[in-house]
């Protein structure tokens, strides 16, 4: 048995290291380590409830949005407010551009460039790739950038700005668009869909959402999508990276009559409701002190002595005692999607990526619904005042999976306030139980070569949760 030391890894949010233990050319177990604490959590204790909203979206500037929403639906939930109709709309499609444009990021400039490398001269996509996908230079690249740029303009006219954004709160949007701005928020999701169907699926985003068998993927050759299926048949991406085979959801966008994916766990192919109470956070692995706890009763103290067995700044929740995976593919999963179910048992690397793809194609067509369905004579504020005690968490879904804001008040001041983070989730350290986190389990029997210090097959797997480390301990 032989170790190696993954990291630290670039296009990765934050930082980032892997332990693996490799025995015949073979993962046997890995380590993820989380290596930059924030304490955001800390900070917040004793602030005035609404200093959440100004400084958790702070804590990420890639999903700035997901932790305003989550903060603006906990304070909601601890003082009994509620987004008005149209402010619950218009905060769905500040966040949903955020996941849309987040999507594309990853697969754009994360993800896509590992298949550039050199090492993989000579496969008969390799040359595409590097047309396409060369860091700064690659023309698939630089098409997605601009079409991400113009894609944020909706955040400029509905939110003022974006990142940190605090046009979202308990009550609804800080600001109605006008009958003019909702013509130009429909013009921009109509150039976006053109970037999407003549770059990344080569043809109507309604074509690829029509696929029902993981077999269809074989045969899907058009577009950036489908020289990364070319890419993933070559490389036996669909049995690499297989998680625990536990997928959770919180919902996504939450708006006045429900949310618009479902809420749930999925085990064995049967979808259960979530019970937030079954939430626990373990931290004998961690630098942390304490105990494992609820997030209500949780705390943030940093073990600065770094003491052994812990090996991460990230702690690890569980969901009724059981390691689960979050994220596009998980939220696909558990909303029934029909190619996402298909995948389901795969859960590996092509499995991961294309929940992604289906949910950018979703994404776009709920954006074209919602901007069809704003009306600018409408309230899109209502009444919201701190209350002097309470508690309430926000659930949301950010790109990378389920989030999750906790908050206590006590005295009109928070009492205590805790997150769980998607990549909390995926790349948490083993629990008390010794149970290895997502990515650790995923790693489990990948492919290392003898040369290899930074095994491809690693990079693929790590890169295919899109891990924001800075808002893992944030």
């Amino acid at each position: 048995m032989t170790e190696v030391l993954v990291g630290p890894f670039n296009r990765v949010e934050g930082d980032l290291e892997v332990r693996l233990e490799v025995s015949d050319g073979q993962v046997t177990s890995a380590y993820a380590n989380s290596p930059l604490f924030r304490g955001f959590e800390a900070m917040l204790k004793g602030a005035d409830p609404r200093d959440a909203l100004t400084l958790t979206p702070r804590i990420c500037g890639i999903c700035s949005i997901s932790q305003s929403a989550a903060a603006a639906h906990a304070l909601a939930a601890a003082s009994g407010a509620s987004m008005t109709p149209q402010g619950a709309l218009a905060a769905a499609i500040l966040h949903g551009v955020e996941n849309l444009a987040d999507h594309v990021t990853h697969f754009y400039l994360f993800f896509m460039p590992d298949f550039a490398r050199k090492e993989y001269k000579g496969r008969d996509w390799h040359d595409a790739m590097v047309d396409r996908f060369t860091a700064t230079m690659g023309s698939s690249q630089k098409a997605a950038l601009d079409a991400r740029a113009r894609l944020f303009h909706v955040t400029g006219i509905l939110g003022g700005k974006w990142p940190h954004t605090l046009a979202m709160q308990p009550a609804g949007v800080t600001r109605a668009p006008t009958a003019a701005e909702k013509v130009r928020i429909k013009a921009t999701f109509r150039a976006f869909r053109r970037f999407l169907e003549n770059h990344l699926f080569g043809a109507p985003i309604e074509e690829f959402l029509a696929c029902r068998a993981a077999s269809d993927l074989d045969v899907w050759t058009t577009g950036d999508a489908g020289l990364f299926f070319q890419a993933g048949r070559s490389l036996g991406l669909a049995k690499m990276g297989q998680g625990p085979g536990r997928f959770l959801s919180f919902g996504a966008y939450p708006l006045a009559d429900g949310r618009v994916t479902a809420s749930g766990v999925w085990r064995d192919g049967v979808v259960a409701p979530v019970d937030p109470s079954e939430i626990v956070e373990h931290v004998a692995h961690s630098w942390m002190q304490g105990t494992r706890a609820h997030p209500f009763d949780g705390s943030t103290k940093p073990d600065e002595e770094m003491a052994e067995p812990g090996y991460s700044w990230c702690k690890a929740p569980r969901l009724s005692g059981e390691t689960v995976e979050v994220g596009a593919f998980a939220r696909q999963v558990v909303d029934a999607q029909p190619l996402a179910v298909a995948l389901a048992d795969e859960g590996g690397v092509r499995a991961r990526i294309a929940g992604r793809l289906i949910e950018v194609a979703r994404t776009q067509l709920w954006l074209e619904h919602w901007v069809d369905a704003l009306d600018p004579g409408a309230r899109f504020m209502g009444e919201f005042e701190v209350p002097e005690s309470g508690r309430g968490v926000g659930l949301v879904e950010a790109a990378r999976g389920s989030l999750g804001h906790w908050v206590v008040i006590d005295g009109g001041r928070i009492a205590n306030y805790q997150i769980v983070a998607p990549t909390t989730w995926n790349f948490s350290p083993r629990d008390d139980a010794g149970q290895p986190g997502a990515l650790e389990a995923a790693l489990v029997g990948a492919p290392v070569g003898n040369d290899e210090t930074s095994p491809l097959s690693v990079q693929h797997i790590v890169r295919s949760f899109d891990p924001c480390m800075v808002c893992t301990v944030h």
